[in-house]
């Protein structure tokens, strides 16, 4: 996503992704990838927070013990630290935990030098250890870069806490259709782990990763494409500088839904979420929360038309209103008692990003989320 410098200085990337834990069958461990079955109707709710979540943007979340971790994007300036924490015992009262990092790493300055902060963590846990996904790049530019943070903890607290900075995985260069940010981890049925990541150029991609090293696999080097904007007929020009606004997809998050436990897992779905449309403007923020769905986990994807995402397509989740415009930066946790909807959204008065929880209901093998402010939850049509 894109940090559009503007009056809020929040406008770093969007979202982005945004990401987070999922509590999977023992078989699987602890991943973004909750392969558990739910069929639970019961509408979809707002969950409501209070506390330090203003200036939330890109929410990626995940629990250890008693506690809720929210890592994000940080929207203020000055600051003094990159990637920040917020906390919970209970998921409604927030507070700030720290920063991931003291400032941006010597080595992406040094390969970056036009990189004035980091963007859309990604959090999960697998294999024993927590695994910190996240983006450098600089407003306007595809050339950026995916990088891997590693901690045995959460807990600050702890004798085993430190982030251990494992590099680069994944970048970007001028030349490539494809910009890399806005990265998202998951493992599908089989255990294998994947990154999707993406933002406006040729939209969503996907690359499978070494799941001993977090690191690209050596084995599978194919560039998948599984979502991207269909370009209009006689698209206004492009702002100077900066790619087309039609363009403007990002933020992926991949989740599995609908197996039964203990079967193969074919009769279930990956959901692929998305954010359309501009972040990072405030009041004149135009972010919507997209979705369709596939039976592998490298697509195709399809909305709930039959519409391919690669080809455009992509069904309403959350869209904004009078009070929350602009829903997005999403990240979704399948859990064994109700699944959750994380994601920011821009107050319709000042402008700011603020944290934003929905439970997640599926109705008809479809998601539906709710977001304050609306009658009733929004179903993905």
């Amino acid at each position: 996503m894109y940090d559009f410098a503007g009056d809020l200085r929040m406008e770093n990337r969007n979202l982005v992704t945004s990401v987070f834990l999922v509590s999977v069958f023992p078989l699987y461990v602890l991943t973004f990838l909750t392969l558990g079955a739910q069929t639970a109707t019961a509408p979809a709710q707002v969950i409501h927070v209070e506390g330090e979540v203003q200036g939330t943007h890109d929410p990626s979340i995940i629990q250890e013990g008693d506690t809720w971790y929210v890592f994000g994007t940080a929207t203020e300036h000055p600051r003094d630290g990159e990637l920040p924490i917020r906390c919970s015992h209970d998921l409604h009262q927030w507070q700030r935990c720290g920063y991931v990092l003291p400032g941006i790493p010597d080595w992406i300055r040094k390969v970056s030098p036009r990189t004035k902060e980091l963007w859309a963590p990604d959090i999960s846990y697998f294999d024993g250890i927590y695994h910190l996904y996240y983006a450098y790049s600089a407003f306007g530019v595809n050339t950026s870069g995916i990088a891997l943070l590693t901690n045995k903890t959460l807990d600050p607290k702890s004798s085993r806490y430190r982030w251990e900075d494992q590099g680069l995985v994944l970048e970007s260069k001028a030349s490539d259709d494809f910009n890399a940010i806005d990265p998202n981890l998951v493992l599908d049925a089989k255990g294998n782990a994947w990154l999707s990541f993406g933002s406006f150029w040729g939209g969503i991609k996907m690359r499978r990763l070494d799941r001993k090293t977090g690191k690209l696999s050596a084995a599978g080097t194919k560039l998948y494409s599984l979502a991207a904007r269909a370009r209009p007929d006689n698209p206004p020009p492009a702002p100077p500088g900066l790619p087309s606004n039609w363009q403007a997809i990002e933020a992926p998050f991949i989740v599995h839904h609908g197996a039964k436990h203990g079967d193969d897992k074919k009769n279930g779905f990956y959901y692929l979420f998305v954010s359309f449309d501009l972040c990072c403007r405030g009041t004149k923020s135009t972010y919507k929360t997209m979705v369709g769905r596939a039976r592998e986990v490298t697509g195709p994807y399809l909305d709930k038309t039959g519409k391919p995402m690669s080809e455009g397509g992509g069904s309403p989740l959350l869209v904004g209103n009078q009070r929350w415009l602009g829903p997005g930066g999403e990240s979704v946790r399948m859990g064994e008692g109700r699944d959750i909807l994380v994601f920011h959204a821009y107050d319709a008065t000042t402008g700011r990003p603020s944290l934003q929880i929905s439970t997640l209901a599926w109705k008809d093998g479809w998601p539906e989320a709710a977001l304050e402010g609306n009658p009733e939850p929004m179903s993905s049509k």
